[in-house]
């Protein structure tokens, strides 16, 4: 009699948990799965193969501006390598123990793309209004968000580095997490000028247009305008699985707007973090990303 009466009650439990269940098995935690790659510590002293180190651009030495290079494992003086320029996501604390300092060095994309090798690594900064500081939300100053102090100093770093470490200018990827994903297109495609360094794009969580956000020109109309600069080169584009409207279908439902949809390479991370560090574990996604991207550089 009392089972009888409390069966339903068990049964609705059980539905409970299993879907809990269900809901976690197909968006797991990233921590659930083992790093098979760590990011270098920064280092003091002269470049060296392996190593990751805070540089400062020259013109910068009176401001607090820096940027962190990586050179790769194989790196030798003379030879020539592809890029990874990376930007970073905003300064935040958020679901699940994700967070990100909002600084070039709490990057972590382009060691888990190379898997630190084959790639010369650099994270850049964006700047605030008057050029003289890191800015850790956006870009610029909350009153201010002008994106110029930032493009300058990319436009000014990259053939910087290129020169000094053997970056191949014909095989730059940009690459970036969440703001830095948003950069992008919004950073990378802002004018013709920074639009010509890219042979290609790898941008996770978030794209530029698909919502407003707190600087000029976030509007989506706006958005497809600095698109047209891609031209035939190509993007892969990545979310974590979430039920927010700012997911990779709504970004996918931008883009079918536009004619550029053969150059789009679309996947979900297989994890439900906000959070970069999903790079540094093994996934079908990463491994379908490093495929692209060795095609990408080879073509």
């Amino acid at each position: 009699m009392i089972l009888e009466c409390i069966k339903p009650l068990l049964l609705s439990l059980l539905f409970f948990f299993v879907s809990l269940n269900l809901a976690k098995s197909e968006a797991p935690d990233i921590r659930e799965i083992n790093p098979d790659l760590i990011v270098p510590k920064l280092e003091t002293g002269p470049a060296k193969s392996g190593k990751r180190f805070k540089q400062i651009l020259p013109g910068y030495e009176s401001t607090a501006v820096y940027h962190v290079v990586y050179l790769p494992n194989d790196w030798k003086q003379g030879k020539s390598y592809p890029i990874l320029v990376e930007y970073t996501g905003n300064q935040y604390i958020g679901s699940y123990s994700d967070t990100s300092t909002g600084r070039p060095e709490g990057s972590n994309m382009g060691y888990g793309i190379s898997a630190g090798k084959g790639f010369i690594w650099i994270c850049l900064p964006y700047l605030n209004e008057t050029g003289d500081d890191i800015s850790l939300t956006w870009w610029g100053d909350r009153k201010n968000r002008t994106s110029k102090p930032t493009i300058d100093y990319c436009l000014k770093a990259i053939p910087w580095i290129c020169k000094k470490y053997g970056g191949d200018p014909k095989k730059v990827i940009l690459c970036g997490f969440s703001r830095g994903s948003i950069a992008c297109n919004y950073i990378g495609l802002q004018n013709d000028q920074i639009a010509k360094l890219w042979r290609a794009f790898i941008a996770y969580s978030h794209y530029d247009g698909v919502a407003s956000w707190p600087y000029p020109g976030s509007e989506r109309k706006a958005a497809l305008e600095r698109l047209q600069r891609l031209g035939n080169r190509p993007q892969f584009i990545c979310h974590e699985i979430t039920e927010s409207k700012l997911n990779l279908a709504a970004t996918m439902e931008l883009l079918k707007s536009t004619s550029k949809g053969k150059h789009f390479t679309f996947a979900e991370t297989g994890f439900r973090n906000h959070n970069d560090e999903w790079l540094l574990r093994p996934s079908a996604t990463r491994k379908k990303m490093r495929q692209w991207l060795k095609s990408t550089i080879h073509n």
